[in-house]
């Protein structure tokens, strides 16, 4: 029953954080959104993650190319710890 409960709730986590980065994006091409309380809530949670990117990945022209690579490392951590859970569960 647990490993079901864990199955089911880690993709929805990573899902959540993935839309939130997206909302996140969007927000940055309405200067005024940004400045909202959502805007700076977003901030704070996504900017952490984004900063690391940003450091190494630098823009193209006017595009920002690293939140498409958060994204998708994102999604392979997900798959990657979905993986271990299911090897850990099946182990035992």
């Amino acid at each position: 029953m647990t490993f079901y409960i864990i199955m089911y709730y880690v993709p929805l986590a990573f899902q959540v954080y993935s839309f939130m980065l997206i909302a996140y994006i969007l927000m940055s091409w309405i200067p005024a959104a940004q400045n909202s309380a959502i805007g700076r809530m977003l901030a704070k949670v996504c900017e952490p993650y984004l900063g690391i990117f940003r450091k190494f990945i630098p823009p193209i022209g006017m595009i920002d190319i690293s939140p498409i690579v958060a994204i998708f490392l994102l999604n392979f951590i997900q798959n990657g710890l979905l993986i271990v859970i299911q090897k850990i569960y099946f182990m035992f």
